[in-house]
């Protein structure tokens, strides 16, 4: 009896969906590509955004995890929707998310506490850790535009998005105020994009324009925009991009190869030649996060690119450490400083230049510190690129070709900004 009525239930609301579709506007030209306004938030220097969900819609805020595996928001308090669904354990839904483990929640039914739904483990990504919690479904609403206007188009709707009602105690650590939990970018089947590109029909790809300024915006745009926004303000802002082979760890994390790195084409020694033990990693490996405000380098990286750094500025300019950082110089004695390279996959391979200003940190009034952490001995990957050094700048993550594009100069160049590619005013 029991499972008739949730059978009928979930026709029910079903219903309502369709009833909720039918008040929706459908565009009148196919959906090339969809955008996700992003902010940056001063505090932590991470980055989040206000996601439409429920019916009736309203603004989940959420941080932008680039290598989570799906969509998780506390369901616990204040979870109201006329169209949220808990599917069967081992149904379809449970299949596609990859999960096969049975949820029954002893408490009266409620978003997030079901009987006989799939449980989904999800991760706090800065402390990492994770809490398991009932998979849902229920509508999202994201922008579509045409690409070829700075206008952000109509909310356009994905009725039954896959998502986990996390417990609240991954909020309570780390995240920036008022987060209510993490939208996952990374290769997993139900991750953003995936779902939106599986419901939209957009290509399997999408770029990041990070801004680097509390007060703007930055975008996420889901869908080939090389090819839809090529033309803005009559300049091409995607022809400096260059290409490098993009690897998806076992957890889905995105990975790129670098191969050396130079300090004002100072070498600091190929990353092949360190011998270290972190698990899972291959050498040269680098992993692209939004999790981690700054560079992580291994021990062993970090001490030999520090060193280098500092002789290539004066010794008399550097004084006493800030915590976090361990390199701080009087900014006052310095007119500017060293550019380093990445030189990626290959020896002859190609370059992302990082300048002094994606570097580098205001820690106190007349103290800059270079914003490069030691990871330790065994750290996630050999190399992380956090926010700091993917602020202002293009980056197109085209999974179905297994690689990454970089801007080779800041958007600054061009005298553009992430928040001028669009109107956020009513985002």
């Amino acid at each position: 009896m029991a499972s008739i009525l949730h059978y009928f239930l979930a026709l029910s609301l079903s219903c309502s969906f369709l009833f909720f579709l039918s008040d929706s506007v459908t565009p009148t030209k196919p959906i090339n590509l969809v955008v996700l306004p992003v902010q940056n938030d001063g505090s932590t220097g991470l980055h989040w955004a206000n996601l439409q969900k429920r019916t009736p819609l309203m603004q989940v805020p959420v941080l932008v995890d680039l290598n989570g595996n799906h969509l998780w928001v506390n369901c616990e308090q204040q979870y109201s929707s006329k169209t949220y669904q808990a599917p069967f354990c081992h149904s379809t839904q449970c299949s596609r998310a990859n999960t096969h483990q049975c949820l029954s929640c002893p408490a009266a039914s409620r978003p997030g506490c079901h009987k006989n739904t799939c449980g989904l483990m999800s991760t706090n990504p800065i402390t990492q850790q994770t809490g398991l919690g009932e998979l849902g479904q229920d509508v999202l609403a994201i922008h579509a535009t045409q690409g070829s206007t700075q206008q952000l188009g109509p909310l356009v709707t994905v009725p039954q998005f896959l998502f986990s009602c996390a417990p609240s105690f991954l909020l309570q650590k780390g995240l920036p105020r008022n987060i209510q939990g993490v939208a996952g970018l990374g290769h997993a089947p139900i991750s953003l994009p995936n779902q939106l590109a599986s419901h939209f029909g957009l290509q399997r790809q999408f770029t990041t324009c990070l801004s680097r300024y509390p007060t703007s915006k930055g975008a996420i745009i889901f869908g080939d925009a090389p090819n839809n926004m090529r033309q803005f303000q009559n300049q091409d802002i995607f022809h400096d991009l260059a290409f490098t082979p993009l690897t998806i760890t076992l957890q889905g994390e995105y990975n790129v190869r670098v191969n050396s790195i130079r300090i004002n084409q100072h070498s600091v020694f190929p990353l092949n030649k360190i011998s270290s033990t972190i698990v899972g990693s291959t050498s040269g490996g680098t992993m692209i996060s939004t999790s981690t405000p700054h560079m992580v380098l291994q021990q062993s990286v970090y001490q030999a690119f520090t060193q280098v750094f500092a002789q290539q500025l004066p010794k008399q300019a550097q004084v006493k450490s800030v915590a976090p950082f361990g390199l701080c110089f009087n900014s006052n004695k310095i007119n500017a400083y060293p550019s380093v390279d990445l030189v990626m996959d290959k020896p002859n391979g190609p370059v992302w230049r990082i300048s002094g200003e994606d570097l580098m940190v205001q820690a106190q009034p007349g103290v800059t510190c270079l914003g490069v952490m030691n990871g330790g001995m065994q750290p996630r990957a050999e190399v992380t690129l956090g926010t700091r050094q993917l602020e202002e700048k293009l980056m197109v993550f085209d999974l179905a070709r297994s690689r990454v594009g970089f801007s080779t100069s800041s958007l600054h160049s061009h005298g553009v900004k992430c928040g001028d590619l669009f109107n956020f005013a009513n985002a």
